[in-house]
């Protein structure tokens, strides 16, 4: 998975879902490195962020969503061991996007209706051939 993940154009995480593995496992690759959870949990979550978030199964899309801004995630490490990661920010945004991957959630899934409507469009753009599609595009929040 880290394999795939350093291949990403810029990703921070993957979830294992994410290129076909059915398991709750997610890795990340932040400041402190190289890191797996295995059967992972929001435990707490707090506060409201928005937040222009992009994924590696949709490249090139960002939307404005809304989360808790601090999570307390739960699960065990690559031992067995039970691990606990309080997280705020972009961490525990990252932690909640990939427990998304993990119950078959999509970004698309977390857009309001005219958010969505314009992503696809926008989705359609980015995998059309080139010249039509140039760039990177934000959706603003709705």
């Amino acid at each position: 998975m880290f394999d795939t993940l350093e291949t990403s154009n810029g990703g921070i995480a993957l979830a294992a879902p994410q290129i076909g593995i059915q398991k709750q496992i997610f890795v990340w690759d932040l400041d402190e490195g190289r890191e797996v959870i295995f059967n992972p949990v929001i435990a707490e979550s707090d506060g409201e962020w928005v937040y222009d978030e992009g994924c590696l199964s949709i490249p090139g899309l960002y939307v404005e969503i809304v989360r808790p801004r601090r999570v307390l995630l739960r699960g065990l490490d690559l031992d067995g061991n039970e691990v606990e990661r309080e997280a705020d920010d972009l961490e525990a945004r990252m932690y909640q996007h990939e427990l998304d991957h993990l119950h078959g959630v999509l970004m698309f899934d977390r857009m309001t209706s005219e958010q969505r409507k314009e992503a696809l469009a926008e989705y359609r753009r980015l995998s059309a051939p080139e010249p039509e599609r140039r760039g990177f595009r934000r959706l603003p929040l709705r």
